[in-house]
């Protein structure tokens, strides 16, 4: 079963940069595609972005669009999400995942297509 491990949160300005990391165990990281999810306080789990197996197709949630970069190295079985722009609204805790076997890219926002998720890790941006 593979293992999610996201790591890079903090707090940090509104204007200000983070990037996360996803470090995944295993030897199947580079099969499937993967995701960012966040989940503010009282909201529901809100699509950030996602990345073809190969890293050759991206895709955003229109929050994050020209602010957020999704990223991925295969060989480290590492995804990445660097932030820029940040803003207060953007404060939550963010979610790697890892796609299941066959998932089309119409699904990459459906947060039930995912099969295995990390704990999280906490983005906070003040104003």
């Amino acid at each position: 079963q593979v293992r999610l491990l996201e790591s890079g949160g903090g707090l940090v300005q509104a204007g200000g940069s983070l990037r996360l990391s996803c470090a995944a165990s295993g030897r199947t990281f580079s099969r499937y595609p993967m995701g960012w999810f966040r989940q503010a306080l009282g909201k529901e789990r809100e699509f950030v972005a996602a990345i073809s197996w190969n890293g050759a197709t991206t895709y955003y949630g229109d929050s994050v669009k020209g602010r957020f970069t999704i990223s991925r190295d295969n060989a480290r079985n590492t995804m990445y999400l660097q932030m820029n722009s940040l803003e207060p609204e953007d404060t939550a805790v963010y979610y790697c995942a890892r796609g299941g076997d066959g998932m089309g890219s119409s699904r990459y926002p459906q947060a039930n297509a995912y099969e295995s998720w990390g704990l999280g890790t906490q983005v906070t941006v003040s104003s």
